[in-house]
């Protein structure tokens, strides 16, 4: 008989929803103190979870959630380029 697995939940930052993890981006907090997009998942760092779309992620860029998760301030230029990673993403 086969087992049934647990499927990992994660909260989005932007609308507090919970979903699968796999359905959602990861933001990672590197040792080096920089802000990238994790595609993979299993990078090592301090990371928050979003859904794939525009609107989560300047919901939590205006509400400061991504700062707060991460524990860090983060420059106007970060939140740029994640924004170009993620609406490239979206338009896949």
């Amino acid at each position: 008989m086969g087992q049934i697995r647990k499927v990992p939940m994660r909260k989005c930052i932007g609308c507090q929803e919970m979903k699968s993890k796999k359905e959602m981006l990861r933001i990672l907090k590197t040792t080096e103190e920089e802000v990238v997009l994790d595609t993979t998942g299993k990078k090592n760092g301090r990371g928050a979870y979003i859904c794939l779309s525009r609107e989560c992620f300047e919901k939590a860029a205006k509400n400061k959630a991504l700062e707060r998760s991460l524990k860090m301030s983060i420059p106007r230029e970060v939140y740029e380029s994640l924004k170009k990673e993620i609406d490239a993403i979206e338009a896949k």
